[in-house]
């Protein structure tokens, strides 16, 4: 397989005769098979062929050590090459594990992890939530956990009061300044003080000294850009290249379904109904399938992508990162990031909040102001209840002069 990024008979017979030498056939077959750039995958063969003449000298038939990879390393005289090689390396470790020797971290012992393991497997198994949800509250609990032993050494979490309760919520409110967070924050203390109770790890219900923080969730106005904004960053897309192709269809199905960033990423390819002109939503945050329109311009554009500018992979998901190996994008700030960038691209300025749901929140006030039903954006949107769609009816001024009372006693 080497023959296929390097010709030249030296250069293959040097690749074939290092530490690695039995294994770079496979090693570069593994970079043709899962889609890396031509250019990429022979950057990698190279910088793992100085790598395995550098390790033949240190016995050859035994497994490489992390020590031979550290001085490798080191011999390297500028940063960027390092960072090749590390990246080369690592991707050789994965493909070939058995030429590796095993690496024996020596790390200190969580003293939460078994309380913290339990308290998941309760929010899980017993409480049935989200691993979304569960990574924040565990996250809250070790916090928790951190103030207690510092607070309170060598005690058990059986010796907690009330005292400290409210020592412990005036610590965390004092981090944040958000009406939303501090409300979750305390919202997140109190199950777990309900799990301490619940694992009889405290005989007392702490979780009702927890004060309640007021969030008046209607008090602001939610982040959104002008649809005229929206349409002069969806134009702006350079669709020559592939990417382009790629970010305006994705532009173009946020701005006409309101997706949510998780189902944008999930979205399949047999989820897209093309004879109907519907997507179907599945996994949504109200834990059922919703059907949303896909209207024309979108579908073209979603069909032009798929049927030349999505890579060829055996990945069922609809977007698809370029970056070698093509594959679904794995968390939010992908997405993120790639909205954040077209609508700074066409000169729209931008605050800190910036991604898939300002997108999703601009449809919405779009389709308060176009007077379409709150019931219906409701279901476009995917709220279980109306009263979540509400928010959007803020900022429809000119309908909400309609129905203002007369002040008493103005003129008539």
């Amino acid at each position: 397989m080497l023959e296929h990024y390097f010709k030249y008979p030296r250069v293959l017979r040097r690749l074939r005769c290092g530490a690695l030498g039995k294994e770079m056939d496979r090693i570069a077959a593994y970079f043709f098979d899962t889609g890396y750039k031509h250019a990429s995958a022979k950057i990698y063969i190279g910088r793992l062929g100085r790598f395995s003449d550098f390790a033949a000298g240190n016995a050859q038939a035994a497994p490489i050590d992390q020590d031979v990879i550290n001085r490798f390393v080191h011999s390297l005289r500028t940063a960027t090459p390092r960072i090749a090689a590390r990246t080369a390396i690592e991707h050789a470790r994965r493909i070939v594990p058995e030429r590796f020797s095993t690496l024996h971290c020596c790390t200190t012992p969580d003293p939460d992890g078994p309380l913290l393991s339990f308290y998941l497997d309760h929010l899980r198994q017993v409480r049935g939530l989200e691993s979304k949800t569960c990574e924040g509250l565990v996250l809250l609990a070790r916090r928790i956990l951190a103030w207690w032993r510092v607070h309170a050494p060598d005690q058990s979490l059986a010796a907690m009061t009330g005292e400290h309760v409210l020592a412990l919520v005036q610590h965390l409110l004092l981090l944040l300044t958000n009406d939303y967070t501090r409300s979750s924050t305390t919202s997140y203390t109190r199950t777990f003080f309900r799990f301490l109770r619940w694992s009889d790890l405290n005989s007392q219900d702490l979780a009702r000294f927890v004060p309640r923080t007021p969030c008046w969730r209607l008090a602001h106005l939610p982040p959104r850009l002008a649809w005229e904004d929206i349409r002069r960053a969806i134009d702006a897309i350079d669709v020559t290249m592939p990417s382009g192709v790629r970010d305006r269809a994705l532009l173009l199905l946020l701005a006409t379904t309101g997706l949510r960033n998780k189902e944008l990423r999930s979205l399949e390819l047999q989820d897209i109904r093309w004879r109907t002109a519907e997507v179907l939503v599945r996994r949504t945050k109200a834990r059922r399938d919703r059907v949303v329109p896909l209207l024309q311009e979108a579908g073209a554009a979603l069909a032009d992508y798929v049927l030349h500018a999505r890579p060829k992979t055996s990945s069922s998901q609809v977007f698809l990162s370029y970056a070698p190996p093509p594959r679904p994008f794995k968390c939010s700030t992908s997405i993120s990031r790639i909205v954040r960038s077209r609508l700074e691209r066409s000169g729209i300025e931008l605050s800190r909040v910036a991604g898939a749901h300002l997108v999703r929140h601009s449809l919405a006030t779009q389709l308060v102001r176009q007077r379409r039903p709150i019931n219906e954006i409701a279901d476009l949107l995917g709220h279980r209840s109306i009263d979540t769609t509400a928010i959007y009816v803020k900022v429809a001024v000119p309908q909400l002069t309609d129905v203002a009372l007369p002040f008493p006693g103005g003129a008539s």
